[in-house]
């Protein structure tokens, strides 16, 4: 889960990273009274700045300079409602001024290809980060970070001597670095970075701006993470079928897909993608992972997720029974069929095999649903599927 600015600044605070006084507007008043207060301990000077999960705010318009509350509302203004590739603008964060000397890079991130930590860091931050990593590859220190160890005094040393850093600058950046650490660390973070962190004219080091993205595989470890989620950008389905405990991912496409175990849905959605080129490009709608050991309510509450997805013409169950028993995937889907009644006429393709099948077959036969269909192939599935959906359309 990637978090707003204001979160990521909230969370650095919490963890003791220096960070200027800052606070959330949904509406020009609010920003103006922000301003006014947070303006008040900053020489007058605030910045507002848009509130989105993407970069380029700065050149699209979204980060202001404000000189007084008037001209912060002023800017809060124009920015609420901006549209910023793709995302709109709900909120802005008012931030305090800095007088700012230089601008650097760093990041802490999961180095999924070394299985490890990588920790990046330049001395020419910025908004071009991105092209400076291209351009001039030898201005960014990577530095391999081991989780064990984390970052140490050890390891910050290295990093800041890596990239250059003058000397007089180093201890107060070890000491960033080891409270972004923590962050990353105690946050269950899969990325910190601060772009840019700066040096103010009276030698203070300044995360200006923070990105964070959360391992949503460890939200267990912190009940506190669900009140981070932005409610208000989740698709109706995946928040619905969150609520279910269901591994569901909108898509684009016509063929709803349900299948047990992530290889087997990959593999499923690329199929359908394939056979789909046959019938006018119907691709898969969802990514939908009843996991294994599912029982007749999981695929129950998976085919009724699917259906409310009005983009659904045709589903595709594809199922290989090994703790999952097909007896049990045939039960859910006779038990939400029946649940949804005649309303439902959307046709269901259905593979069966492995641990139960021959019973889970019976089950669905001798319901005799008639818009369940029983192919006995994944491909022979994955092309009925397609061609009902190009059908339907």
């Amino acid at each position: 889960m990637d978090l707003f600015e204001y979160q990521a600044r909230d969370m650095f605070e919490a963890h003791g990273v220096p960070v200027l006084a800052g606070a959330i507007a949904t509406t020009p008043d609010e920003a103006r009274a922000a301003a006014e207060e947070i303006g008040a301990r900053s020489g007058g000077v605030t910045v507002v700045k848009a509130q989105v999960k993407t970069g380029g705010r700065g050149k699209a318009g979204g980060v202001k300079v404000a000189k007084s509350p008037d001209e912060a509302k002023s800017h809060a203004e124009q920015i609420l409602g901006m549209d910023i590739k793709g995302h709109t603008v709900h909120r802005v964060m008012i931030a305090a001024g800095a007088r700012i000397t230089e601008e650097y890079y760093f990041s802490l991130l999961l180095d999924r290809a070394n299985r490890s930590y990588l920790a990046m860091c330049s001395k020419e931050g910025g908004m071009d980060i991105e092209q400076l990593a291209v351009e001039r590859p030898e201005a960014l220190a990577k530095i391999n970070v081991d989780p064990n160890i984390g970052i140490d005094d050890a390891k910050a040393q290295e990093i800041v001597d890596a990239a250059g850093f003058d000397e007089a600058d180093k201890p107060g950046l070890v000491d960033v670095m080891k409270r972004l650490w923590e962050v990353y660390r105690d946050e269950d973070a899969t990325l910190v970075e601060v772009n840019p962190l700066v040096k103010t004219d009276d030698g203070r080091f300044i995360a200006l701006d923070g990105k964070v993205s959360l391992d949503e595989n460890a939200f267990f470890r912190h009940p506190d993470h669900a009140a981070l989620e932005d409610k208000e950008a989740a698709d109706p389905l995946e928040a619905a079928a969150k609520e279910k405990d269901l591994n569901y991912v909108k898509l684009d496409g016509s063929v709803g897909i349900i299948g047990n175990g992530a290889g087997l849905v990959m593999s499923t959605l690329d199929v359908v993608a394939y056979a789909g080129e046959e019938f006018g490009g119907q691709k898969p709608a969802n990514f939908l992972d009843i996991g294994g050991g599912a029982s007749a309510e999981v695929m129950s509450n998976g085919l009724h997720i699917i259906l409310s997805d009005p983009q659904v013409k045709s589903v595709f169950v594809n199922v290989f029974g090994g703790i999952t028993a097909c007896d049990e995937v045939a039960k859910g889907i006779v038990g939400a069929l029946d649940a949804l009644g005649d309303e439902e006429d959307r046709p269901l393709v259905v593979r069966l095999d492995g641990n139960n099948v021959e019973e889970g077959r019976r089950i669905l036969a001798a319901r005799n649903h008639p818009r369940v269909i029983i192919e006995e192939t994944m491909d022979g599935a994955a092309r009925k599927a397609a061609e009902l959906a190009a059908a339907a359309n």
